[in-house]
């Protein structure tokens, strides 16, 4: 009797024992099943965009051999990937910065050239990324020049932005332009968070643009660290009339605009060291790029470019900006992308990392993440990229970046630059129908239209159905 009740008692604690070893198994799953587990769950990514105004491609190491240091830009590079194949839809001011905002083509916004001072701009029914982001948790501020809308309900206050400071148009467009174009009618206003805080901007106070940018960028990533964060910087700079700060004026020894640009790399790199001390630079994905190439008219005022033509044109020296993106956790450094991919794909790329909803309007970006990490076999989802000066639709780029058609239509042509802030002259020349091979001919010279009659007929197809599709009716709208 004795004998079987121990035997009982072993095996009660052995049953015991068992259901303890069930129950720890049950919660490991259940934990590891409901995200509780020891290791969290990857937060989503901060984005932050560094986005200059009429930056030449070869106007910052590594893209060109400059002539003054860019060592933060370098950094940047060093730390991420460089893409040499960016383009926007458009080379004009605020059509681009609405195609980056909405993923959408200047020819379904409608915003196209560059606005003037308290115009109302982007229809409000075309969501900003910051609009998309907001729901997930995202803080999200602007801090530099805007020229989206100039009236209540288009400033970054009503389009998603928390925070927000800067130049609601072009830093042009005032009293004091060489050109003046009217512009002394309204005073170029300095807005901080939906407030007029500079009613009159004087050239002192654009000295410290591009400084004011940089200080409210740190600011906010320090105070937002613990959280998902998107932050817009497009700064002022370097578009014309150019200014810096005290401390730049002469650095570089190389005259004005390599002083302009010596301070943006600074900016670039306090930016990147407030990541850093904030522990957020493996979280963020950055992104460094310009809304167009440079205007060259300003000559010893303006940056430089490779390739054909410059600003107002949709041949690659308007078109193609320097691009250089960063993000530990997927993007492998010391690389280079000949990937093709635009600014309209970025609101879908970065909604999707952030795990956010499309907007309800259409776009027409899509999601290029495989194609910006590199991963092996990833092609472009699109046929075609198109491109538009003003709201005349002038080509389109094959999606794997060879070919590159133009549709007949009038360009400008520099005929002599200007000097010290001054614009020079510009003449009218025509292009036919062409068909450019840029895996041979980058700089758009040999027209091969004749030579690759399928590629060309592919191309008009192409072009015909976009025209049918955003061109039915037009906008007008300042080409400058």
């Amino acid at each position: 009797m004795v004998y079987l009740m121990k035997s009982f008692r072993w095996i009660n604690l052995f049953a015991a024992f068992v259901t303890i070893c069930v129950i720890n198994m049950i919660m490991v799953i259940v934990v590891s099943r409901d995200g509780f587990c020891s290791q969290p769950a990857p937060r989503p990514p901060n984005f932050v965009i560094i986005f200059l105004d009429d930056s030449g491609w070869t106007d910052f190491r590594p893209f060109g051999e400059t002539d003054y240091p860019t060592v933060n830009v370098e950094k940047l590079a060093k730390e991420g990937c460089r893409y040499n194949r960016f383009y926007v839809p458009q080379a004009i001011c605020s059509a681009s910065r609405s195609a980056l905002m909405t993923g959408c083509y200047p020819g379904r916004t409608k915003m196209v050239g560059a606005h003037p001072p308290r115009a109302r701009g982007l229809d409000p029914q075309f969501a900003t990324l910051a609009e998309v982001l907001k729901p997930q948790g995202y803080k999200t501020a602007v801090f530099g020049k805007w020229h989206l809308g100039d009236q209540n309900e288009t400033r970054p206050p009503a389009r998603g932005f928390d925070e927000s400071c800067g130049l609601m148009v072009s830093n042009d467009m005032w009293k004091f332009h060489p050109e003046s174009r009217n512009f002394d009618q309204w005073p170029l206003q300095f807005w901080n968070n939906g407030t007029i805080t500079i009613d009159d901007v004087t050239p002192s106070d654009q000295k410290n643009l591009t400084a004011w940018y940089t200080e409210h960028a740190v600011s906010f990533i320090e105070r937002h660290k613990s959280e998902p964060f998107f932050l817009y910087v497009p700064h002022s700079m370097p578009h014309v009339p150019i200014f810096c700060s005290k401390r730049f004026e002469g650095k570089s020894g190389k005259g004005l605009y390599a002083d302009v640009m010596m301070e943006l790399d600074w900016s670039v790199g306090e930016i990147l060291q407030s990541l850093e001390k904030a522990g957020v630079a493996d979280d963020t994905v950055v992104l460094f790029t310009s809304d167009n190439g440079p205007w060259t008219s300003y000559g010893n005022h303006a940056g430089n470019t490779p390739f054909r033509e410059s600003k107002g044109t949709i041949f690659d020296g308007g078109i193609r900006s320097a691009c250089i993106m960063r993000y530990p956790r997927a993007i492998s450094p010391e690389t280079v992308s000949e990937k093709l991919f635009s600014s309209i794909d970025l609101l879908p790329t970065f909604a999707n990392l952030a795990g956010a909803t499309l907007p309800t309007n259409t776009i027409d970006g899509k999601n290029v993440w495989d194609l910006l990490t590199g991963k092996a076999g990833a092609t472009n989802p699109h046929e075609y990229y198109c491109f538009s000066t003003g709201d005349t639709f002038e080509g389109m780029i094959s999606g794997d970046g060879r070919w590159k058609f133009h549709l007949a239509h009038d360009y400008r042509v520099l005929v002599e630059s200007g000097q010290d802030g001054t614009p020079g002259t510009y003449a009218r020349k025509r292009i036919e129908m062409s068909l450019f091979d840029m895996k041979v001919d980058p700089h758009e010279l040999t027209n091969v239209l004749e030579t690759y009659p399928d590629v060309a007929s592919t191309m008009q197809r192409y072009a015909e159905a976009h025209k049918a599709l955003l061109y039915a009716t037009s906008k007008k709208s300042s080409n400058d």
